[in-house]
């Protein structure tokens, strides 16, 4: 890419889309292009067609998805595997016909089976069956990855995929039903702070609700108190956390330096596996990333951990050797990336006031 190339960002106002943006515009890449879901159904084939016809975008890089926590994943099966086919779809086959030179494809760790060695390798993909919580979704991207891969091998395209560890940051979902593990304790501690000093006012204003009685009922439902925060789980899984900001800057480098060719053995009669692990190397305990939150937002009440909930696959800390050798790392450590995110949701709430 040079700083001319005409850049199409799908999904820019999301976490990692919006990272991706403002890093390429701190490069000095100028030629971007974006469209807000009103202006563009990426689940419409003749409205993406019909784009690419138009802006003829020299590279893509795909962040645009239906995202979601354990809740989310689990009730809303069918719209998480139908409208992620459908963008996917959509775009890499649109980059396709219109000669996209590069394109980039972000998917999720989820990918990889429940059961699974540690860390895991991207050709531990497929080995055997996935987390069932969120399977419509990991099988969705799946699929996308296996795409890009299927058209390089038989199209000559340059198509590359990702796969993120849980990913956090600024202008992250931090919806109490919706939201990823991060965001939501983020706020659900914050929420209870203010709730245990007496800050109804804030609470109110953060909720978007004018009675305390509805606001304080809302939030038990999501175990949020004055005295406690409720925790699905036993606390004991374990997560791998990548910064916002690094995944954009890891994205960003694989654009500028890797090519498809680059990933695989020449001498491989099967090319598959093709795909990235992009993350920290390192993971921690649930109930030791609650204390690091609880100790950054300074809730002074108690912590349940509900094992009747679901807590999802036991580890996942991917391998990430692959993008090592490449020659990318991550820079922003656990606890500095939390305090950064806390910043930013206390600045977006004090902006709402």
């Amino acid at each position: 890419m040079n700083k001319n190339s005409k850049i199409y960002i799908a999904g820019h106002r999301g976490l990692t889309g919006s990272a991706i943006m403002q890093n390429l515009k701190n490069k000095g890449y100028e030629n971007l292009v974006y469209k807000t879901h009103k202006e563009l159904d990426l689940i419409n084939q003749k409205s993406v067609f019909d784009f690419f016809e138009k802006e003829k975008p020299e590279y893509v890089i795909l962040c645009a998805a239906k995202v979601g926590g354990i809740l989310a994943n689990n009730t809303y099966r069918a719209d998480f595997i139908y409208e992620n086919l459908q963008i996917q779809n959509n775009v890499i086959h649109s980059a396709y016909l219109h000669g996209v030179k590069k394109l980039l494809f972000l998917g999720t760790a989820c990918i990889y089976p429940k059961i699974c060695p540690q860390p895991i390798k991207e050709e531990y993909l497929l080995t055997s069956e996935l987390e069932y919580t969120n399977e419509p979704y990991a099988v969705a991207k799946i699929v996308g990855l296996k795409m890009c891969e299927a058209y390089n091998l038989q199209y000559q395209t340059n198509f590359l995929s990702v796969m993120p560890a849980s990913l956090y940051g600024n202008n992250d979902n931090f919806d109490l039903e919706k939201s990823h593990v991060m965001p939501a304790l983020v706020r659900k501690f914050h929420l209870a702070k203010l709730l245990n000093e007496k800050k109804y006012d804030e609470v109110l204003k953060d909720l978007n609700i004018s009675d305390l009685q509805k606001a304080t009922t809302y939030l038990k439902n999501f175990g949020i108190t004055e005295n406690s925060v409720e925790i699905w789980g036993s606390g004991n899984a374990r997560r791998e956390f990548l910064h916002a900001d690094d995944m954009a800057e890891a994205c960003v480098y694989i654009m500028e330096n890797i090519n498809f060719s680059d990933l695989y053995d020449k001498n491989d009669k099967e090319i598959r596996n093709t795909h990235l692990n992009i993350g920290s190397g390192k993971d921690i305990k649930i109930k030791d990333l609650v204390e690091m939150v609880n100790d950054i937002i300074g809730f002074k009440g108690g912590i349940i951990y509900n094992t009747n909930k679901p807590e999802g696959t036991f580890q996942k800390l991917g391998s990430c050797d692959k993008i090592h050798s490449l020659g990318w790392k991550h820079k922003i450590e656990l606890e500095e990336g939390i305090k950064m995110m806390y910043e930013w949701y206390l600045k977006q709430s004090n902006a709402r006031c």
